[in-house]
């Protein structure tokens, strides 16, 4: 399976929380998945860290280090993701989770996440 993980998905992966899924953290640790985080979800993290919405212990640099220790793809954000994204019904409000959605559908990723309102798009998901 191609997994997308939505940000609260890899964050609490890489901070061991316990508020991720037992279906969810299995998915990540099997190997044969391949497990994705979109450069979107790094950006909304670098927001909130400058916003003090968010802190990550070891510090943002280390956070992305572990991003690529743990053997997750980055995918960018493409001019094809943003059509996309313009033609999504309006469901969902959060302009990183709309980009995530688009980016599901164009790679056919398979989106780790518990939001409800992701869920509500025709898109495959897994919490």
């Amino acid at each position: 399976m191609d997994l997308l993980l939505d940000t609260h998905a890899i964050i609490w992966f890489l901070n061991g929380d316990a508020n991720l899924s037992h279906m969810a953290k299995a998915a990540i640790e099997d190997n044969n998945n391949t497990k994705t985080v979109s450069i979107a979800s790094i950006w909304e993290i670098g927001i909130k860290i400058s916003l003090d919405k968010f802190r990550f212990a070891k510090g943002f640099k280390k956070f992305v280090e572990m991003i690529d220790a743990n053997g997750f793809d980055i995918l960018p954000i493409s001019f094809e993701h943003a059509l996309i994204v313009s033609t999504l019904e309006f469901i969902h409000r959060d302009p990183f989770d709309r980009l995530l959605i688009a980016q599901s559908l164009k790679e056919n990723l398979t989106i780790v996440t518990r939001d409800e309102n992701i869920k509500k798009y025709s898109i495959h998901t897994i919490w």
